[in-house]
């Protein structure tokens, strides 16, 4: 977890105020930061057009770990059953265009919706639970979902899955096209990353973290701990499914065992832990690290790239237990508050 320095008071015993750690200058602002990493992504777009594949696994997989750490790292509640929200965006996607002709915009919003009410029930339900046992409970719910779709065949097609045919063109766009569900990718990462943004830095991001630092005592400043997770989880699951819908878009040929299962979501989980958990840029760090990497030890060392990717995963987490963005940004403020105590 990620615990706030104690800011040096005065010497000799006398009361003073603590001195404010000194502003970062530009690069403080999330928003600065946010506009960097679209125009990084863009420019990844004209630089690397032959890996316009690998860019949309890299964005999904961040605007995935992002919507998770609403509520695995931001309000402390681990979560390894997120792929159940994926599923539900692709085959939401898949089934409504299929049967209804529905235009995939609406079917992105319906999805979201109907990941919220999922969010809603399924927190009701276990937010009372603690430690391994809610984290069970995640599993179950999806694992539930992977059978529901492997048996409605009617529906879902069963375990053969379901084929995407054909998608109303918005504005003429081929959303079969790899340049345009790049451009879709990188606007699910930074929607993502805005509304992560926008949540944390007001009264519902304070209390989620006063929630994840202590229920108790937050629950004894008058805060509802199980309201405060069911926010933080309606946003994560909606959100979670939007990317969702987008990803059964760019596979266009969904089965039930790779979207519901438990790898992928803690593939999800792994990444914001590793990146940093309750921190804005954290899962996209995380993200980078483990789809580049691997990308480059699957190439580059063949058999052994599992061993040498594996290894990699536990230096970070056994030397940067806050994960690479928590352990840069607590290093920052530190440093902050050295250089106003001396000043």
């Amino acid at each position: 977890m990620n615990q706030q320095p104690v800011s040096p008071g005065s010497a000799g015993g006398t009361s003073s105020t603590p001195a404010p750690a000194p502003r970062g200058g530009l690069l403080a602002s999330p928003w600065l930061k946010l506009a960097l990493v679209g125009a990084a992504f863009a420019a990844w777009y004209f630089v690397f057009p032959s890996f316009l594949t690998l860019g949309i696994t890299l964005m999904l997989l961040a605007g995935w770990a992002a919507a998770w750490d609403l509520l695995g790292g931001w309000t402390g509640q681990v979560s390894l059953g997120h792929a159940a929200f994926i599923g539900l965006g692709a085959y939401t996607v898949a089934v409504t265009a299929n049967r209804w002709d529905l235009a995939p915009w609406w079917s992105a919003l319906l999805a979201m919706g109907l990941a919220a009410l999922l969010a809603l029930v399924w927190g009701r339900l276990t937010f009372r639970l603690t430690g391994s046992y809610f984290v069970l409970s995640t599993i179950a719910i999806a694992e539930i979902l992977r059978l529901v779709a492997i048996n409605e065949r009617q529906l879902t097609g069963g375990a053969v899955g379901i084929f995407i045919f054909s998608l109303k063109e918005p504005f003429g766009l081929d959303l079969f096209s790899r340049h345009v569900e790049f451009w879709l990718s990188l606007g699910y990462m930074l929607l993502v990353m805005v509304i992560v943004a926008l949540v944390t830095r007001g009264r519902l991001g304070y209390q989620m973290r006063a929630v994840r630092e202590d229920e108790a005592s937050a629950q004894a400043a008058g805060i509802n701990p199980v309201s405060v997770k069911s926010w933080a989880f309606v946003l994560s699951g909606a959100l979670t499914a939007l990317g969702g819908c987008i990803y059964g878009i760019f596979l266009s040929a969904l089965q039930p065992l790779p979207m519901f299962e438990l790898h992928l979501s803690v593939r999800i989980a792994l990444v914001a832990i590793i990146g940093g958990r309750g921190t804005l840029f954290g899962p996209l760090m995380g993200a980078a690290l483990i789809t580049l990497a691997g990308e480059l030890f699957r190439t580059q060392f063949a058999q052994a790239n599992l061993l040498i990717y594996g290894l990699l995963i536990v230096l970070v987490v056994l030397f940067m237990p806050r994960g690479i963005m928590g352990e840069f940004e607590r290093r920052i403020v530190r440093r902050r508050y050295a250089k106003s105590a001396r000043g």
